[in-house]
């Protein structure tokens, strides 16, 4: 099969690979649309828990080629998405319910390879049917999966008042998230003009463009701060200057994924005299259904959020858009 690999930190390849072995428990899944998410961006600079020479890819969706011989739940022909996330189910945290937290935890398109490639083999238990929803969209199912497992943790209240920083393509399903969630202003910052009317279109009561006046515009808003603080870039730098917009008791949700060992300085003191709380939220926990659902049922639009559908012969070119290019959102490829 065709498969796109990272042979060590910002170094890639198209290669012909061998198709997946099938275990027992497992499904092959013919690969009909897979998205470049932040974390493969981290993995291509080294910058993330992977092994190398690998197959990324952890958002994807397609039809199931073949099943091993304990398969049940699915048959040839089926449209499905997966979970990447494979707990061991034996370790401390999995025996307390929290698979994302497992000590042994691997990842399709992390420690073992993924999407980017015609054929991914999972685990029937992390495979998930999508019905009607298009391939596309269904490729975004794990993105609102850590969405939905997030805001079960920051538990949005009824009115609240919630700025998002960053409006690529998680920015804008948090802020479709947090919008079902009761929240009641959900003012958006970007870099981008663009990017920001589409934050409009799906549902911001306010945008603004991140141009060096954005402290003082989000301020005039919210004299005293916002109940909920949100980091949808990953930005050390950001992530730091996200104490100046919370109220007291306001929640800080570091969703983004910054660079593992990067550092920022806080003000202990503020933490404690505005009774303020820090909240990350890593991948999913069992949040899969519940994405599916807001999807199925248009709660959540997706399609928007897509802005180009490459073949895996551009797998460079792809990885260097997801980066770089002003003008993109969810950077798709579509083997075969």
């Amino acid at each position: 099969m065709k498969a796109a690999t990272i042979t060590q930190p910002n170094q890639t390849s198209v290669i012909s690979a061998p198709e997946p072995t099938v275990g027992t428990d497992d499904v092959l899944i013919k690969v009909r649309a897979a998205g470049i998410c932040g974390t493969d961006i981290h993995i291509l600079k080294g910058e993330y828990e992977a092994r190398y020479p690998l197959i990324p890819g952890h958002e994807f969706s397609g039809e199931v080629a073949a099943v091993g011989a304990n398969v049940t739940r699915f048959t040839a022909g089926d449209r499905v998405t997966a979970d990447p996330n494979v707990p061991c189910n034996r370790c401390y945290f999995c025996q307390r319910n929290e698979p994302n937290q497992c000590r042994n935890l691997g990842a399709i398109g992390v420690t073992r390879d993924g999407a980017f490639a015609e054929y991914v083999v999972a685990p029937e238990g992390n495979v998930f049917p999508i019905g009607d929803i298009p391939h596309d969209a269904a490729a975004l199912i794990e993105p609102l999966a850590c969405v939905v497992w997030g805001l079960k943790q920051v538990e949005i209240q009824p009115g609240d008042s919630v700025v998002i920083i960053g409006a690529g393509p998680m920015g804008c399903l948090l802020l479709q998230a947090v919008k079902r969630a009761g929240a009641a202003r959900i003012v958006v910052v970007d870099r981008g003009e663009w990017r920001l009317r589409l934050a409009g279109e799906l549902g911001a009561t306010e945008t603004i463009l991140a141009n060096g006046a954005h402290d003082r515009k989000l301020m005039a808003l919210e004299p005293f701060g916002y109940d909920v603080v949100v980091d949808a870039t990953g930005a050390p730098s950001v992530i730091q200057g996200m104490f100046a917009y919370a109220k007291p008791r306001a929640k800080l949700w570091v969703f983004g994924v910054a660079p593992t060992g990067a550092k920022i300085e806080i003000i202990p003191y503020d933490v404690f005299r505005k009774d303020l709380k820090i909240i990350g939220s890593f991948a999913v926990n069992r949040t899969f259904p519940q994405a599916i659902a807001l999807i199925e049922q248009g709660a959540v639009q997706v399609m928007p959020l897509i802005s180009h559908r490459l073949p895996l012969d551009e797998f460079a070119r792809g990885l260097e858009m997801a980066q770089r290019d002003p003008a993109r959102m969810k950077v798709q490829f579509v083997p075969g």
